[in-house]
């Protein structure tokens, strides 16, 4: 076992080199430049659209935008939120922090970009249901089939042994272990369970349960956050502070931390940054193009919240709790280290423990659902519907034995598979640029027009 972790680590350490890097920032930055900023510019509209009944709902798709939205939200809220900054807080140091407000920010630019063309070449299956996301605007957008089949290919390994099964499953089932006393075998079979019950209903029955689920979990954790902070108020200046000069910096080695330089800083937040919100991996396209709208920019404002939500706002609560508590320089790790800060934070240590606790389940179950419906659109692009119900009990199957693998191995494997699957997906983002720039430009001036159409009207009424 020792070797094969080894092996996976030097694959990871390639695939996850500076090529890849550079390759998903730089991204995000050309179409940040291209778009004009469009993630400070437009996120008041953008957060208008999320909370108002879309005009054009009338459009075809299988579910509101909202619920898309839950949907793309379920699966990035997960682990990588309370886990995935934890383990690049620990590997990196408070810098890593840093590094995931960047790929973030430049992020939201590149997941505007993958929600618009998720909507503008998104088909419909021959079970009726929509189908859409990088292996459809790769193919019918840059007329490049063999790399659609390679996102597909990748993004079925991403719902099989990255982020759809193994980690989440592992946090679980690890976090009830410590918290509520209770076998792994036995909350192992409940989930799979579960997941059985809500993966075989399809995206109406996966949106059903994001849409109570999402808002509730994200807005129950951060509040638990927020009570630290407050209690820690005096700290926080320090804490920022901290994290700005430790990501150009490296960070020297205290308590149980053995230090990190710049580069591991830069490596671990950006790393962990895409894990949880997934920002070029093609991924949320993939739920964003089952949206019931015409606008398939309107459509890419509201994907790119998810980012803001998932990166700027959750996980930016996480780090900050870990490293204003002082966790991060402990022996501990992964969700135990979160568990812990909650706990030292709070003035009734059991309740942090418990936050931590309910979070992790709620923010792992949704991203097993919202995984599964990826996998299942990308099996139906290789395989047609056919495929689905296999693909379907495979996925049982893997969450079911997923709680039993070491938690170092399955984060290796989760960054390897991820890394391929954002490949074919960035080339096809920096390829259709010019299709996003004239569709976010025409419907921006269509938007300009109809708004000084309204000025002239309220004019003459009055």
């Amino acid at each position: 076992m020792e070797q094969l972790t080894m092996f996976f680590k030097k694959v990871d350490a390639f695939v996850w080199g500076p090529p890849l890097l550079i390759l998903l920032v730089g991204t995000g930055i050309f179409l940040t430049l291209r778009l004009g900023f469009i993630q400070i510019v437009k996120l008041p509209l953008a957060l208008k659209y999320l909370f108002t009944k879309d005009e054009d709902s009338s459009g075809e798709g299988d579910v509101s935008s909202f619920a898309a939205l839950c949907t793309a939200l379920a699966a990035t809220i997960g682990t990588g939120n309370i886990v995935g900054v934890a383990t690049a807080i620990k590997a990196g140091g408070p810098g890593a922090l840093f590094w995931m407000w960047i790929a973030a920010f430049f992020g939201m630019a590149t997941k505007y970009s993958e929600g618009l063309l998720a909507v503008k070449y998104r088909v419909v299956d021959d079970n009726g249901q929509m189908s859409g996301g990088p292996m459809y605007y790769i193919e019918r957008g840059l007329n490049n089939k063999f790399l659609a089949k390679l996102f597909a290919v990748f993004g079925i390994g991403v719902a099989f042994f990255g982020i759809g099964t193994f980690p989440q499953v592992n946090a679980i089932t690890k976090a009830v272990e410590i918290t509520l006393n209770i076998p792994i075998i036995i909350s192992a079979s409940i989930l799979t369970i579960l997941v059985t019950l809500v993966t075989l209903g399809g995206i109406k029955s996966i949106s059903r349960v994001a849409e109570l689920i999402v808002p509730f979990m994200a807005v129950f954790y951060i509040i638990g956050a927020i009570i630290i902070l407050v209690f820690n108020i005096k700290l926080l200046p320090e804490t920022v502070m901290l994290v700005i000069k430790s990501a150009f910096t490296p960070t020297a080695a205290t308590g149980g931390f053995l230090g990190a330089s710049v580069m591991l800083a830069i490596r671990s937040g950006v790393a962990r940054g895409v894990f949880s919100n997934e920002s070029g991996l093609g991924s949320a396209p993939i739920a964003a193009a089952a949206a019931k709208t015409k606008s398939c920019v309107r459509q890419g404002l509201i994907s790119m919240t998810g980012t803001f939500f998932d990166t700027i706002i959750v996980c930016t609560m996480t780090g900050i709790v870990l490293i204003l508590t002082g966790t991060w320089k402990s022996e501990l790790a992964g969700a135990e280290m979160t568990n812990a800060a909650f706990k030292s934070g709070l003035p009734i240590p059991i309740i942090g423990q418990y936050i931590v606790t309910i979070g992790l389940i709620f923010f792992a179950f949704t991203t097993i659902l919202g995984w599964n419906y990826y996998g299942e659109r990308c099996t139906e692009y290789l395989f047609g519907v056919k495929g689905i119900r296999t693909y379907k009990y495979i996925f049982i199957i893997l969450i079911a034995s997923g709680a039993f693998l070491k938690l170092d191995l399955i984060w290796i494997i989760a960054d390897i598979v991820n890394g391929l699957m954002a490949i074919p997906n960035l080339i096809a983002l920096i390829g259709l640029s010019g299709v996003i720039i004239h569709e976010t430009k025409k419907y921006f001036d269509e938007f300009k027009y109809k708004e000084t159409e309204n000025v002239k009207s309220v004019g003459k009424i009055g």
